[in-house]
């Protein structure tokens, strides 16, 4: 990461002095002051007169030159010249207003504060509302549920749903940081620093990839966020010292480590109990692919940071070992087991238990570097094969409008297809954009020649299955999403279970079952329309984010503080389900606030997202 450059802030200081305003005269006498001859003429009195008598007469040809703007003393745009043609222009002009001088740390604050520029002031102020919508989230929580893991706002109180280590504060805290709302780092990092270390423990039972992605996570990015790494962002000066941040985050990995080491195989168990620092399998023995390979961002910046390899050894054993494994077109069933090391079952999806596998392999890849020639190329060659296996077995279109989507295979490649796709799927779309250009601009990356025939085909499908995404909210009364949609294909049809909105084209391609009506103010779709527009600018991905806020802000907000998830989304008004999701803050709102803001802030060339949207940052760059 970047390290102080060569010079002090006295040096800083100086630099900046040298640009304050000085009238002309002070430069004028200044100039002569420090001239060569000073030494020679101004110690004798013929000398000093000589020098009086030169500035009297510059003087009176400036007071002359600026009397009458048609005198020939002037010439176009003001000039000021000699008759003989001698300019004066070079010597009168005024020196350069040249911007102070930042030091690279005070640099670095100043644009975080500002979180970049956003020139356009419809986006700016879409951005506050995001902020502010942050702000009501977190007020509802704190005032009924401060320390618990969630809040349930219709009543009124806080559940410990994940281990009861305060997720809700450790999930939001990199999110206020980037949208600068200093008063809530204060709090969130007050309550890590007073309470955390004490839950960790005393706490039981915990499930290693949700404490690791929003835990673990959450502290490693607030670490590196408040400036861990020698200042490397400096977000805010609100909260405790970086280093806080980290020792908490190193405690809660050396009890995680025990999922890892209690296991016989590379695959680690899924269940800890933390106070004891020991690990069991979960009920049935079997752990989940997705769980067990999306642990590794966090692990390896952890390494990174504190100097020990054991983290990064022990969780990327797990990846090494997948490699080694017998796939279909590079993808996966979504049960592992920990016992016996081997993939158990076909069922295969990019939905719950498979989803972030997939997103891992590029994102491991790119934080290690992104480099084809490095120990991690085996990554980059994982997650190629397996978007072909994506686009091969998985991709189909939607009748009768053609939409493009992802669906699902219950009983192997040999098995019959199912139309069926979790909204969990809908990360795809921003994970291929992703892969295809490496986080720069779909423009500069053209322009560079970096995109191979495979990437554009990767670009295209994210920019389909991201319009899929979009309308399973258009399609619904209330705007929102299902958690589980159905395409109509061919050879799948079921009649009366439309969205709600009749007026959507999409109406008769998006099948809704009763059982799957509800929304859990998800991000997938948003953190899509984030990526996608980051990388080909193209507005509409903004426009359609505002419209998804909006539907937030109408259909899941509480009077008394927080927001809701949702029974039913095709029915207005939606029956609530009392529950705040720790990812509404982690996640959902950071995406949005992203997707309104500046290309600077995070940037993607610079930094990967983990799967609950805490960014670390990409190494060797």
């Amino acid at each position: 990461m970047s390290k102080s450059l060569p010079y002090s802030v006295k040096d800083v200081h100086y630099d900046n002095a040298k640009f304050r305003h000085r009238s002309p005269l002070k430069v004028l006498s200044q100039s002569l002051l420090t001239l060569n001859t000073k030494r020679d003429y101004a110690s004798c009195s013929t000398g000093k007169f000589l020098i009086l008598l030169l500035v009297f007469g510059i003087a009176c040809l400036i007071l002359m030159g600026t009397k009458n703007p048609d005198d020939s003393a002037l010439n176009e745009k003001g000039k000021v010249t000699f008759v003989g043609g001698l300019r004066l222009g070079r010597l009168l002009r005024k020196p350069p207003r040249i911007p102070p001088r930042l030091s690279p740390d005070e640099g670095q604050l100043k644009d975080s504060a500002t979180n970049g520029s956003n020139s356009d002031p419809k986006w700016a102020a879409r951005q506050q509302c995001v902020k502010d919508a942050f702000d009501y989230a977190w007020s509802g929580y704190r005032k009924f549920a401060m320390g618990y893991d969630e809040l349930m706002p219709i009543s009124q109180r806080g559940v410990d749903g994940l281990g009861g280590l305060g997720a809700t504060v450790v999930d939001a805290l990199d999110t206020a940081m980037i949208m600068g709302h200093g008063h809530i780092v204060s709090e969130a990092g007050a309550w890590v620093e007073a309470h955390l270390l004490e839950r960790i423990s005393q706490k039981g039972q915990v499930n290693l990839f949700e404490t690791t992605i929003r835990v673990l996570g959450g502290l490693l990015s607030a670490y590196h966020l408040s400036g861990g790494e020698h200042g490397a962002m400096n977000m805010t000066h609100d909260g405790p010292k970086p280093d806080v941040y980290l020792n908490v985050a190193k405690d809660l990995a050396d009890r995680l480590l025990s999922a890892f080491n209690s296991s016989p195989t590379a695959v680690p168990y899924s269940d800890v109990i933390l106070r004891e620092s020991t690990a069991h399998p979960a009920p049935g023995g079997m752990s989940s692919t997705a769980e067990v390979a999306s642990v590794q961002l966090e692990f390896n910046y952890l390494s990174a940071v504190s100097g020990d390899p054991k983290y990064s050894t022990e969780a990327m054993k797990v990846l090494a070992h997948i490699k080694t494994l017998p796939k279909t077109k590079g993808l996966v069933p979504i049960y592992i087991s920990p016992q016996s090391g081997e993939f158990v079952g076909e069922n295969i999806r990019l939905g719950s238990r498979g989803d972030s596998y997939y997103e891992y392999l590029i994102k491991v890849w790119l934080q290690q570097g992104g480099k084809m020639n490095s120990n991690f190329t085996y990554l980059h060659d994982m997650y190629t094969e397996a978007m072909k296996g994506v686009r091969h077995l998985l991709v189909r279109k939607s009748v009768p409008k053609g939409l493009v989507f992802v669906g699902e295979l219950p009983y192997g490649s040999k098995g019959e297809f199912s139309p069926k796709m979790d909204h969990l799927v809908c990360f795809l779309p921003g994970t291929l954009a992703l892969g295809a250009t490496k986080g720069l601009t779909k423009e500069k990356a053209l322009a560079e020649n970096l995109l191979s025939f495979e990437d554009l085909e990767n670009l295209k499908l994210a920019e389909d299955l991201a319009k899929a995404c979009f309308e399973m909210y258009e399609v619904t009364a209330t705007g929102l999403a299902p958690e589980i949609a159905y395409f109509h294909t061919e050879e799948y049809s079921e009649d009366g279970l439309e969205g709600g909105n009749k007026s959507s084209v999409y109406a008769k391609d998006i099948i809704i079952k009763h059982a799957d009506r509800h929304n859990l103010l998800r991000p997938e779709t948003v953190e899509s329309l984030f990526v996608l527009y980051r990388i080909t600018k193209d507005t509409k991905y903004r426009d359609q984010g505002w419209q998804i806020f909006e539907a937030f802000e109408k259909y899941t907000k509480v009077k008394s503080g927080g927001y809701t998830s949702l029974d039913d989304v095709t029915e207005v008004p939606p029956h609530r389900r009392d529950k705040m999701e720790t990812f509404f803050l982690g996640e959902t709102l950071k995406y949005l606030y992203l997707l309104f803001g500046d290309d600077s802030v995070i940037p993607l060339d610079k930094f990967v997202f983990n799967t609950e949207a805490h960014p670390l940052p990409i190494r060797n760059t």
